[in-house]
């Protein structure tokens, strides 16, 4: 796996290049150090078996770097990050997976680039639902590791694979000097307009003309099925699977399942 970096409006953004075969795009989430290690860990190297992968740290999260003035949470700005990430990628057929926050990042991005040909997402944000305690701690940075599982505890149904190499993935990113504050700036106030934020028009759902695989735990209950129900309702072509003993982190908890399904969809779609 080759870490890289470019530049983008005045900020580096970092992500990982590993495989070869058709590309994919990786987009993480947006809960308490995520990030693409952090998001994407256990499914990274069986997908670059198979596929040319780029997984990239939205600005704010992971190794890229901060935004130099509020907003922090600036959802058009992760927009055309994807975008001008999406450029750097070959090929004219490129699969995306975007989880949760950027699962609305991602159906944006297959909205506006032809070259986006499939899209599979986990955990879609993109209508509205009721916020719930799960959902606020994932936008409050823990300070300690007791505080850091309790937050994780709301995005995985069976806790015990909040393991030591997830923990420790999350807490390079939410221990770093100062990112505590950033993040805690990033989603301050009324959290409910972070949800809002991600909200897509059926104008621009209208735009998805790829096909959508849409993956959402049962058991989710900090970010509910509801919003990827919705949404698959209002694309032209989107299948959508809810998973049994599954919350929020679909690519952690299912990741067998994961695998199979992301394969069988883009080996059909990007050939």
């Amino acid at each position: 796996m080759v870490e890289e970096q470019f530049d983008f409006e005045g900020v580096s953004v970092n992500y990982y290049h590993l495989g070869k075969g058709q590309p994919l795009l990786l987009l993480h989430g947006s809960g308490p150090g995520a990030s693409s290690v952090g998001n994407w860990r256990s499914v990274l190297e069986p997908l670059a078996q198979h596929f040319d992968v780029y997984a990239m740290d939205l600005i704010g999260f992971g190794k890229s770097g901060r935004k130099k003035s509020e907003p922090y949470f600036d959802y058009d700005l992760w927009v055309r990050q994807a975008a001008a990430m999406l450029e750097k990628i070959p090929g004219q057929r490129v699969g995306v997976i975007g989880h949760s926050l950027s699962a609305s990042v991602g159906l944006t991005l297959a909205a506006q680039a032809p070259r986006v040909k499939a899209l599979l997402t986990t955990g879609a944000m993109g209508t509205r639902f009721e916020m719930n305690e799960g959902t606020r701690r994932t936008w409050v940075c823990p300070r300690n590791r007791e505080e850091l599982v309790l937050a994780l505890s709301g995005l995985i149904h069976d806790t015990s694979g909040i393991d030591e190499a997830y923990l420790q993935a999350r807490e390079q990113v939410i221990f770093a000097p100062g990112y505590a504050d950033y993040f805690d700036a990033m989603f301050k106030g009324d959290q409910r307009q972070y949800i809002e934020a991600a909200l897509l028009s059926q104008a621009t759902l209208d735009q998805v003309t790829c096909p959508v695989l849409m993956l959402h735990g049962r058991n989710d209950n900090s970010f509910p099925a509801s919003s990827s129900i919705q949404l698959a309702g209002k694309l032209a072509d989107a299948d959508l699977m809810l998973l049994s003993q599954c919350s929020h982190s679909v690519a952690v908890e299912r990741a067998g399942t994961f695998l199979a399904l992301a394969n069988e969809f883009f080996n059909r779609t990007l050939t």
